[in-house]
């Protein structure tokens, strides 16, 4: 047969037989009223105040700036808004300067392309304007001829075409040129004694200068 252990009264120790106190059988000490420190065996307590007065003032620092931040965010994208504006603003006055003075210039060249022209084509028509002068100044210029002439001077003066110079004007070199030069004690200034060819201009213009001969007053 085979031994069993003997079963040992609670409370001894199984190697010497010596009493002990099992930890079930120790209960949970209080923490103390003065030190406020758990006593051993019990769990330590929170004293920590639940708020404080820094946790509000900062709760209400931060609420204040949530609540302030979409003001300042309108402000900002206002302050965009407006200098966005004034950009597009001068980008535009800019554009319509740039316009105005490209019409401007646009005009400009159109007149002068304009101007050439006529000049062009109505200096090609001076040597007949001469030939009909001579006719004229000799008695040639008659019936269906005249008619002709007549109508030819008309249509070179509808664009400004006119003509100048004549027997007795006072010389001037700006639209005159002298062919030869004479001396008579009738003239007190340099003055224009035959035109061999009229002179033309278009408006302010000159087409061709006068060629003519001229009288010196004497000295």
């Amino acid at each position: 047969m085979t031994s069993t252990p003997e079963e040992q009264p609670e409370g001894t120790d199984p190697a010497g037989g010596e009493p002990f106190e099992t930890p079930s059988s120790q209960s949970p000490q209080e923490p103390s009223e003065e030190t406020g420190a758990p006593r051993p065996g019990g769990p330590p307590e929170d004293h920590t105040p639940a708020h404080s007065f820094g946790d509000e003032a900062a709760e209400m620092a931060n609420e204040t700036e949530v609540e302030g931040d979409p003001a300042q965010a309108a402000s900002d994208e206002l302050v965009l808004a407006q200098t966005e504006l004034a950009e597009r603003t001068l980008d535009l006055q800019r554009l319509q300067a740039e316009f105005l003075n490209y019409k401007r210039r646009v005009d400009r060249d159109r007149e002068l392309v304009k101007q050439n022209a006529v000049f062009s084509v109505l200096t090609g028509m001076l040597p007949v304007l001469d030939d009909i002068d001579r006719a004229r100044e000799h008695g040639e210029v008659e019936g269906g001829f005249k008619a002709v002439a007549d109508s030819l001077e008309r249509t070179v003066t509808a664009p400004g075409l006119t003509k100048f110079g004549a027997k007795g004007d006072e010389f001037d070199p700006n639209v005159h040129e002298a062919l030869m030069h004479g001396h008579s004690p009738d003239v007190t200034t340099t003055t224009v004694d035959v035109v061999a060819h009229a002179g033309y201009r278009i408006g302010d213009r000159v087409v061709r200068a006068a060629k003519v001969t001229v009288l010196d007053p004497e000295s």
